[in-house]
């Protein structure tokens, strides 16, 4: 990676998956970070360790309200990224990725610093292409229920590309399209595919599947994650994006649930249910723009980022016996 200035970075929704995570990575760089959350599914035990720099400091606050901070760049993660947590207030969900954005992309215009988005895999929705590759404009139900996030992250790219057009090119924005990302600090209640098979694999619950189980997924843990975002971050002010991050390995949820279940030693059995609404039936990012302009390109297999994933959540439910009987009750 480029070397980089020491600087002062803000970090909205910075007490959550990846946020922390990010904030992290930053305060090993050197950077000073604040994180910005309003901890609606960030949480204080992902930054507890954290407080121990001096440079990081935590800002409460929703990014739905503008917000004024002397930083020189500005990554802008804030929206719960999980349906189970998008859909329970959905109109929340869509001020947060519009309106989110809008008051970053203030800010950054107003101190002409770099402003990097966290858009999703989602704004491609049940994709006829495949693999998605950037140019491909995707298939999405703007009424259905998940249409909170995917809408509005499209939204959030619009309004990234209209301030940077009406800027004259000069606003400098970077616009990632992040594909299903795993690892600790993620939610034991957040109902993703991952945390969910786990979290029933060790604690003896039968694992749902929502459809038959050929539905794919391409999982990248979180370090390779974070290292794109942070190159992104740093690349030639030419590079906007979108671009697509994540692990081009494809795998269907049938064959991830037995991998985990294979991991965990578990006697969990699986049990199938209707599918969701709207629920993409394949997902694959073509990552050539990431591999040529970033040199990025996922290391981690997932049988290695599973096993880490798998001795964070035992570690969790070991430690709090209250979290393990909330588990063993949580439905998914």
């Amino acid at each position: 990676m480029p070397s980089v200035l020491h600087t002062s970075i803000a970090v909205t929704g910075g007490a959550g998956f990846l946020g922390s995570h990010l904030c992290e990575a930053l305060l090993k760089q050197g950077h000073k970070v604040i994180c910005v959350d309003n901890f609606y599914t960030g949480s204080h035990a992902n930054i507890a360790h954290l407080r121990d720099y001096p440079d990081f400091k935590v800002m409460t606050h929703d990014v739905i309200e503008p917000y004024q901070l002397e930083v020189d760049e500005i990554y802008n993660l804030a929206c719960a990224a999980s349906p189970v947590h998008y859909q329970r207030q959905p109109v929340h969900t869509t001020r947060t990725c519009i309106m989110g954005a809008i008051n970053a992309l203030e800010l950054a215009k107003k101190r002409g610093i770099k402003v990097l988005q966290s858009s999703t895999s989602e704004v491609y929705g049940n994709p006829e292409m495949h693999p998605q590759t950037e140019n491909y404009a995707g298939q999405v139900n703007c009424t259905g229920p998940r249409a909170c996030y995917n809408e509005g992250k499209r939204c959030a790219e619009t309004l990234f590309f209209d301030y940077y057009r009406e800027s004259g090119g000069i606003l400098p924005i970077k616009v990632a399209r992040i594909f299903n990302t795993y690892g600790p600090h993620m939610a034991i209640d957040d109902g993703r595919a991952i945390s969910n098979f786990i979290v029933h694999a060790l604690t003896g619950k039968d694992i749902t599947i929502y459809g038959d189980g050929t539905q794919t997924r391409s999982f990248c843990y979180y370090t390779d994650m974070i290292d794109a975002c942070i190159r992104l971050m740093n690349s030639d002010p030419s590079l906007t994006g979108p671009i697509n991050l994540g692990n081009p390995a494809e795998i269907t949820i049938n064959e991830l649930a037995q991998q985990i279940i294979a991991l965990t030693g578990s006697r969990s059995r699986l049990v199938y249910k209707a599918p969701t609404a709207d629920d993409p039936v394949r997902r694959r990012p073509d990552i050539t723009q990431a591999r040529t302009q970033l040199q990025w390109q996922p290391s981690t297999l997932l049988d290695d980022g599973l096993k880490a994933t798998i001795a964070y959540f035992d570690d969790m439910l070991r430690a709090d016996s209250g979290l393990r009987q909330q588990a063993v009750g949580y439905s998914g």
